[in-house]
């Protein structure tokens, strides 16, 4: 069985507070085995990616520019698309499941595909933006879920590993 991949999404430009959820929701995710994926940017995704670095997890940034050395400086395996903002469907699209901190409509672009792609999506709610905006709501009536509104970066990781348990027998142990 592969490892599980979580996505995490948010905006390159964010407070402090952001920062800090976004790292310790990267260190939630090495420690608990699961593999980080994310724009492979700056703000949200090298807080995230410094934070799992920290304790030991792998990270995989999905650039939207052609160059590997624009990853930030905690992405182990950066893969350089080229795609600009249509790199946001393979960061999606990449997790098992997706968390969201703050974000502009570059997050919700990928809270969106997410969605549409039947990821489960916890929306950390004290890191503003979209992320707080969609939290609780279900973004169309495909779904009968809604985006889980995560009060801590240890409420929304372990929300997602235990929504891709129930829904694909996934053992994460």
């Amino acid at each position: 069985m592969p490892r599980v991949m979580i996505s995490v999404i948010g905006g390159s430009e964010v407070d402090e507070m952001t920062l800090s959820l976004a790292e310790e929701t990267g260190a939630a995710i090495a420690r608990r085995g699961a593999v980080l994926v994310c724009g492979g940017l700056g703000g949200v995704m090298e807080a995230a990616c410094r934070g799992a670095k920290r304790e030991g997890g792998l990270t995989v940034g999905i650039l939207p520019t052609e160059y590997h050395e624009h990853a930030n400086p905690y992405v182990d395996i950066a893969i350089p698309t080229g795609l600009g903002y249509a790199r946001n469907f393979l960061v999606a699209r990449s997790g098992m499941g997706v968390i969201a901190l703050g974000g502009a409509a570059g997050t919700l672009s990928e809270m969106a595909i997410a969605w549409f792609s039947d990821r489960p999506i916890a929306a950390i709610v004290p890191s503003g933006g979209w992320a707080a905006r969609l939290a609780g709501e279900r973004i169309d009536g495909r779904r009968p879920d809604t985006v889980y509104a995560a009060k801590t970066a240890d409420d929304a990781v372990d929300y997602i590993l235990r929504t891709i348990r129930n829904r694909h027998g996934v053992d994460l142990s």
